[in-house]
């Protein structure tokens, strides 16, 4: 009898002792699970709430958009994410790239001597002198071309901007939902 309950004890300490290993080796999975989303949501993907009209009609003040932060390209009608020189994340389409010649003409962009196709653009603008887009750099304006509505490479205050501070591309609207923003 004592043989028995002395057994007994010590199979309930072994399933005790196992239950605390089972336990401890949850909680260190769920730790690295949470460790692994702050990553990829803090360095991979990111979630911006678009503040401004600078990017109407394509993207409105309130719409929440999904980017890429790592495994990007910048291309030509790509709406990227940068940060300005007051640490502030900026949306803008890409309208020239290293080496483009970049002019303003009746209200329409020429790139290259082409002038641009952009469905996606509202309002006019003013006419622009021919610049040339630095190596590792990229002419950015927002799709909403008013007078006084984007604060974009057209201004001397912005010029083009260096691909060091493109923090991400966007590639889905969220909300609300829609899969044509590149084109």
């Amino acid at each position: 009898m004592l043989l028995e309950t002395s057994i007994v004890m010590e199979d309930r300490k072994n399933e005790s002792e196992k239950e605390r290993n089972d336990s401890r080796l949850g909680w260190i999975g769920f730790i690295f699970c949470l460790v692994i989303a702050f990553l990829v949501f803090r360095f991979v993907i990111g979630f911006i709430v678009i503040s401004g009209d600078s990017m109407n009609p394509t993207l409105e003040n309130g719409n929440v958009v999904l980017s890429s932060n790592i495994f990007f390209t910048v291309d030509r009608h790509d709406i990227i994410i940068y940060r300005d020189h007051n640490g502030f994340d900026v949306v803008k389409r890409v309208i020239g790239l290293p080496n483009d010649r970049i002019m303003i003409q009746d209200g329409s962009i020429v790139v290259n001597g082409q002038m641009m196709n952009e469905p996606y653009r509202m309002g006019a603008f003013n006419d622009m002198e021919e610049v040339v887009v630095p190596k590792d750099a990229y002419f950015v304006v927002g799709d909403n071309r008013t007078p006084g509505e984007s604060l974009d490479s057209r201004s001397s205050n912005v010029g083009p901007i260096h691909k060091s501070t493109i923090q991400g591309k966007v590639l889905i609207s969220l909300f609300p939902f829609s899969l044509a923003l590149n084109k």
